[in-house]
């Protein structure tokens, strides 16, 4: 497989598509998380999310994303590449949580948006415990996680002025 290197110093039309999608439906979610609901679309999100986590790391493998600025320090490019290797791991074993809490013991329905049915994992309760646990932590993690990616974003918008941001944002605009 040949890894294609991205044109123009910016992500590809997908991998924005992906990023941006991802994003929004993971805000929704912690939202709906936060206000203590527990709403028949948290969980199809949820499962929403970690498919389209799965098409996106694909996508990922085989599309090199833009690199960073040549000035950006050493620090700061294991800093970007940890958090995104966190973001992943995150974006696949929250969602997996969830779906292990649902399918312990007592399980609650689980469809997707009333359309289909998703079959429960065949855990025993002790993972489904462990699963409700797990993902109440890891919603926390992903909260601090966004708002950390969210304030690095805005300082290379508004402070750095590097155009690490307008690599992602839709449209034609054009990296610096």
């Amino acid at each position: 497989m040949t890894v294609r290197p991205i044109q123009g110093g910016r992500y590809s039309g997908i991998a924005i598509l992906f990023h941006w999608t991802i994003a929004a439906l993971v805000l929704v979610n912690l939202w709906i998380g936060l206000i203590g609901g527990s709403m028949p679309a948290h969980k199809a999100i949820g499962i929403t999310v970690l498919v389209l986590t799965l098409g996106r790391i694909g996508w990922r493998l085989g599309h090199r994303p833009p690199p960073l600025p040549s000035g950006t320090p050493g620090w700061e490019r294991m800093a970007a590449h940890a958090t995104h290797l966190l973001f992943y791991i995150l974006l696949i074993v929250l969602p997996l949580s969830g779906w292990a809490m649902v399918s312990g013991e007592k399980r609650y329905p689980l469809d997707w948006f009333a359309l289909f049915p998703i079959p429960y994992l065949p855990i025993p309760p002790s993972l489904a415990h462990l699963g409700h646990e797990a993902h109440e932590l890891l919603g926390f993690a992903m909260l601090g996680l966004v708002a950390l990616h969210v304030a690095a974003a805005l300082r290379h918008h508004f402070l750095l002025r590097d155009g690490v941001l307008s690599r992602m944002l839709p449209g034609p605009r054009a990296a610096r």
